[in-house]
């Protein structure tokens, strides 16, 4: 039997969505009657609900499924983590990599999980600040390690499509938490992640 995927959605908040969709559509000055637009509310309905699953996970759960004792206490990052979120103001998306690390105090963290908590928090109506905070304090409070260190870097479509139309703008933000609040340790990690590894 060839490869099937499922994708299962809330049929009442689906179609309340498209109800909306549709009249935002028809408020634009569109047909939506027309072939292109007949399926286009309840597409962007399930789009919507996807680009903002976050709000159904619970991050520190997924940390803790992956927990395991062990005596490594040196840094470990994981760096390039493309990540996608919709800017609250205006609801376009911004889109870019983040590069975390930590230091373990007595546990590590399967490294799979540490994409999964940024697509928890990422999948919602954010800023990049609180996105970068989100994911710092989550790992800090659930895995206890010696340092955290969160770095985002991304571009933001309500600036590039509209108001300052700045095409090749990017935001940095980030975070440190313990160990990282040392400017040796906070210096160390930097330059790992700006460095390409052959």
């Amino acid at each position: 039997m060839p490869y099937q995927k499922f994708e299962e959605y809330n049929i009442k908040v689906t179609d309340d969505v498209k109800q909306r969709y549709e009249q935002i559509i028809k408020d634009l000055g569109e047909d939506t009657t027309r072939d292109g637009l007949l399926k286009t509310p309840e597409r962007a309905s399930k789009a919507m609900q996807f680009l903002t699953q976050g709000y159904n996970q619970d991050a520190a759960e997924i940390l803790k499924s992956a927990m395991f004792k062990e005596s490594y206490n040196e840094m470990v990052i994981v760096k390039d983590i493309e990540l996608y979120s919709l800017c609250e103001h205006h609801i376009l998306p911004f889109f870019g990599k983040a590069h975390i690390a930590y230091i373990p105090n007595g546990h590590i963290v399967g490294l799979s999980k540490i994409p999964r908590i940024v697509d928890v928090f990422s999948r919602r109506l954010q800023v990049q600040e609180r996105l970068t905070e989100q994911i710092l304090d989550c790992i800090n409070d659930t895995l206890k390690p010696e340092g955290v260190a969160v770095v985002i870097e991304a571009s933001h479509m309500c600036m590039m499509m509209r108001g300052v139309q700045k095409q090749n703008s990017t935001t940095t933000t980030s975070g440190f938490r313990g160990a990282f609040e040392k400017m040796e340790t906070r210096t160390e990690f930097l330059k790992l992640i700006s460095e390409k590894l052959s």
